[in-house]
């Protein structure tokens, strides 16, 4: 999606900004995922595009989003916060694609009836629970390597019984 325009053969998801309604006090301002959900789909309402929007055309185009996402560092080895070095225009690129992968995320979750928001916190949950502060402060191993007697099962009950992950 360049620009937040992609073509409507493709039934991009868009970026959802009416004739340029979102000002620059806007664009600066906390948007929910409830208010892209909302805009997105009038955005694709409007255009007639949900015909195209099934989960698994939403699924694929957010996959070739986190390709051309992945493009932008492939050559460019570790980087680190802040992206010193980076000129304007390369990190005006990297917002454009990290939010054509947002928006074909939330537009994905709305298709498919999941509450996105309520879901990553959700995760955020387990993931606690799989990774406790004290067991893996500065760590980067997985959660299988720490000595808990605890796992976290798929639908993020704790289960005593095994260390098997998640």
């Amino acid at each position: 999606m360049n620009g937040g325009v992609e073509g409507a053969e493709k039934g991009g998801v868009g970026g959802g900004v009416r004739g340029g309604e979102m000002g620059t006090a806007a664009a600066g301002a906390a948007v929910s995922l409830e208010a892209l959900r909302e805009r997105m789909a009038d955005f694709a309402r409007e255009r007639d595009w949900e015909q195209f929007h099934a989960p698994r055309n939403l699924l694929l185009a957010l996959v070739g989003e986190v390709g051309e996402l992945s493009e932008i560092f492939q050559w460019k080895g570790e980087v680190p916060k802040g992206l010193p070095g980076w000129d304007e225009a390369e990190k005006e690129h990297l917002g454009e694609e990290l939010a054509d992968v947002l928006l074909y995320l939330v537009r994905l979750s709305d298709m498919c009836g999941v509450d996105l928001g309520r879901a990553a916190l959700r995760k955020m949950e387990i993931n606690a629970r799989k990774y406790p502060v004290g067991q893996c402060k500065g760590s980067s191993k997985k959660h299988t390597h720490y000595g808990s007697t605890n796992s976290v099962s798929t639908n993020g009950n704790v289960n005593k019984e095994h260390n098997n992950g998640v």
